[in-house]
């Protein structure tokens, strides 16, 4: 178990009551579901693919205490590798200023004098250097447009940070910049370093994230320049696109790479559960909140087999349950089951996603005014965890070694010292969408009853049971017992904080070598078996 898991374990154990050791009892009118799990199954792969990128806030958030803090939180619950951020060029990081030159004689990029360079690289170091101090690298997202290179200044998005959203007004300009910052990366980090790194090309140039006429063929433009430019600086610099909105482009983005022999490395594109069948697949379907995500991964993944790059990596670099601000949906225990049956969904697909975001320290609408609206991360405003973080934190437990079973609810794994986890869920759609908050009903529905039968493990094996539910783990509770205070005190913040906490496990023992549980609604349960199954 990770360290910072454990401690959270520890705490909330000492802050909550005694807990029964029997399994509570849950109101039923479904027939209990049988999951029959071979211990002795070497099983197959299972990378943690979920869980090693995520996105956050805007680059220059980074260099914010409080960003991280959570950072931290997070990387020690997860297996969290490397950080997404949008704006690594915009205005507030400073990168680019013609009229105000940085004295650097050892500059090698254009400049208005000699000896005088329009780039000054200090935010940018402090924000990479923040991230390697966490031991977690940056996928280097390659925008937004410096207002000062832009072919039209008044060209700012929606965004409360307002950043521009056009092509450059001269590509040299753009191309200089670009080998400038790249040859600066690997001489502050060495090429060892940054051919790990990921480079990816904008941000959802099919949608309102660009402004070129024609979208597409514009955006290619852009690709075309950027990755000609970072492969002169190093050839082992990983670079990627299309990071289009909706699972888009990729088929055409590939045969352009092919018929302009333009270097592509990776694949990346975005989906959200609540993305359009129409949007996504050109048609009317009606498909769940529980299966759009993979339903797209596994369109792109077909569209790159079908490709001239067809062992293209692929990575959704942006994914969650919602991509408006639904607190019903990521501030809620429905993101338990809903993180689970995608995993399960996904798996063998992708080779990574991006989950969005992993923190609340995020400005995309403006300051934060409530703890609870919505808002994508693991972490709240003030790192109070979200039933979300101990989805994560739970379903990080799981195995690399994935055993098969023939159920949609449940996913059972074998971990590298031989032991067994086995994640369990009763999935329920969100009891309300959209931007207002809906509290949840007196009866969300019929618990969902599992019995698992572990062959080949003792018979009276102990296991411990993990809760994400209604009353486990769930940090809105208590926030709906305060009066959903906009601006919590100080005292109120640390009982959230300790109200976001997992619940601790619960310590039961096999009868027979079987289990029996039962999970109310939008419940996730995980199971581990630390006894190492009978036979080895």
């Amino acid at each position: 178990m990770p360290t910072t898991f454990r401690r959270l374990c520890l705490a909330a154990l000492f802050l909550s009551s005694t807990l029964s050791s029997s399994l509570p009892a849950q109101s039923s009118s479904q027939s209990p579901t049988s999951i029959t799990i071979n211990t002795r199954d070497a099983g197959t792969p299972f990378p943690h693919f979920w869980e090693q990128i995520f996105g956050s806030g805007r680059a220059v958030l980074s260099l914010r205490q409080s960003y991280r803090d959570d950072l931290h939180t997070v990387k020690g619950i997860t297996d969290l590798q490397a950080v997404r951020f949008h704006g690594i060029f915009m205005d507030d990081v400073g990168l680019y200023d013609p009229n105000a030159h940085t004295q650097n004689p050892g500059q090698a990029a254009q400049a208005a004098q000699p000896g005088q360079s329009p780039y000054n690289f200090s935010y940018i170091d402090q924000i990479y250097d923040g991230l390697l101090a966490n031991h977690v690298r940056p996928f280097v997202e390659l925008s937004f447009m410096p207002k000062k290179m832009a072919s039209d200044p008044a060209a700012l998005h929606a965004f409360w940070y307002k950043q521009n959203v056009s092509p450059p007004s001269d590509y040299a300009l753009w191309d200089a910049m670009i080998a400038a910052f790249t040859q600066h990366l690997v001489d502050r980090y060495g090429i060892e370093e940054v051919s790990q790194w990921r480079f990816e090309v904008w941000n959802e140039p099919n949608i309102d994230f660009w402004v070129g006429n024609p979208k597409q063929s514009t955006y290619f433009e852009l690709y075309d320049h950027t990755v000609r430019a970072i492969k002169k600086v190093s050839s082992r610099i990983p670079v990627g696109g299309p990071s289009t909105a909706q699972a888009a482009w990729v088929a055409a983005f590939l045969q352009h790479c092919k018929q302009e022999d333009v270097p592509v490395d990776f694949v990346t594109t975005h989906v959200y559960a609540n993305d359009t069948a129409k949007d996504v697949f050109g048609t009317d379907d009606q498909i769940p909140r529980d299966r759009m995500v993979c339903r797209s991964v596994a369109k792109v993944h077909e569209e790159i087999a079908a490709s001239p790059f067809p062992k293209a990596p692929l990575i959704f670099s942006e994914y969650n349950a919602s991509y408006s601000n639904e607190p019903n949906v990521t501030d809620s225990v429905y993101m338990g089951p809903w993180l689970a049956t995608t995993i399960s969904q996904c798996d063998g697909l992708t080779e990574a996603m991006s989950y969005w975001t992993f923190s609340d320290v995020f400005e995309e609408q403006g300051v934060v005014k409530t703890p609870f609206y919505g808002g994508f991360g693991l972490l709240a405003e003030d790192g109070i965890p979200k039933p979300a973080f101990n989805a994560f934190a739970m379903l990080h437990q799981l195995g690399n070694r994935r055993i098969k079973l023939d159920n949609d609810s449940a996913i059972a794994t074998r971990r590298s010292d031989g032991s067994i986890a086995v994640a369990l869920w009763n999935y329920a759609p969100p009891f309300g969408t959209g931007s207002t908050y809906t509290p949840p009903p007196p009866n969300m529905g019929a618990a969902k009853t599992f019995t698992v039968k572990l062959t080949g493990a003792p018979p009276n094996a102990p296991v411990k049971i993990w809760r994400l539910d209604p009353d486990h783990g769930n940090v809105i509770k208590t926030y709906d017992a305060m009066g959903r205070p906009a601006f919590p005190t100080r005292d109120q913040i640390v009982q959230l904080r300790a109200a976001g906490n997992p619940s601790p496990p619960q310590s039961v023992a096999l009868k027979d070598g079987s289990l029996t549980i039962s999970i109310p609604p939008q419940g996730l349960v995980l199971i581990t078996l630390s006894a190492r199954p009978t036979g080895q």
